[in-house]
């Protein structure tokens, strides 16, 4: 799915541009767009400026994220995929480049949160479910635009994590298991591309509303909870902030960088 586009509006010190960005309106890919932290965090981008391409597997959510921003005057081009299919990943970036010609961020939300039962009981299709979507998807979409980066010899990978990728922690099974696994990708992602000038970094939201959340915990007061804006200031914040300086490290609201 492409949806049109309508002409930019910006306004002086409104722009996305930081030192690991291209230029006043960078390319921006976010995966998971449709709802929550993805669509926010789109919405937000767009206001400032930037292009942005956007992927989820639900065709209605994705059209009223893209009508979002088109109606304020934004720029963006979607498309329905399912990023652990390889093919479809790749189509992703394929489309950014198709119609801007360069890839300059790369936020890498897309993910599922799979059953939360102890691992010795966790099912075998549920495990491969979702490490095909939350590691393998995020490597292939992480791949294709590395490659594009490296060219340009800019760009900013940011992948969306969480504290159960960073300490383990019982009942989290394979989404624990595949976010260690996009902690290590970015490391190692990072000190590859460093020479290149791609900074590679993780971002923890920590505990915010989202329907994933709700998954989680059913009983928790969603009251009490961020909302999806929160994790989106900060995503367009270590963009604007990325540089090869803070490539490799793994962020949380509390440590952001200056």
């Amino acid at each position: 799915m492409t949806r049109p586009t309508r002409p930019r509006k910006t306004t002086q010190g409104s722009s996305a541009t930081g030192p690991g960005l291209h230029d006043d309106h960078p390319v921006v890919i976010i995966t998971g767009a449709g709802r929550g932290i993805g669509r926010a965090t789109a919405e937000l981008f767009a206001r400032k400026g930037a292009r942005v391409v956007l992927c989820a597997r639900t065709g209605r959510e994705l059209r009223a994220a893209c009508s979002t921003i088109q109606a304020g005057g934004g720029e963006a081009v979607a498309r329905v995929l399912d990023i652990g299919s390889v093919r479809q990943a790749r189509a992703l970036v394929g489309l950014a480049l198709r119609r801007y010609g360069r890839v300059d961020v790369l936020i890498n939300n897309a993910g599922i949160l799979g059953p939360r039962v102890p691992l010795a009981r966790y099912p075998h299709r549920a495990w491969k479910q979702v490490l095909r979507i939350n590691l393998t998807g995020t490597f292939t979409v992480t791949q294709e635009a590395a490659r594009v980066m490296a060219r340009q010899r800019n760009g900013c990978i940011i992948t969306v994590s969480s504290s159960v990728g960073r300490t383990g922690r019982a009942g989290w099974g394979a989404y624990a298991v595949s976010k260690f696994g996009v902690e290590g990708l970015s490391q190692v992602l990072a000190d590859e591309l460093r020479p290149d000038g791609v900074c590679v970094i993780t971002f923890n939201p920590g505990g915010t509303r989202t329907r994933m959340r709700a998954q989680a915990y059913p009983r928790e007061d969603r009251r009490t909870l961020r909302d999806p804006s929160v994790a989106a200031r900060a995503l367009l914040h270590l963009a604007a902030r990325s540089s090869t300086a803070i490539s490799g490290r793994a962020f949380d609201l509390a440590n952001l960088p200056r």
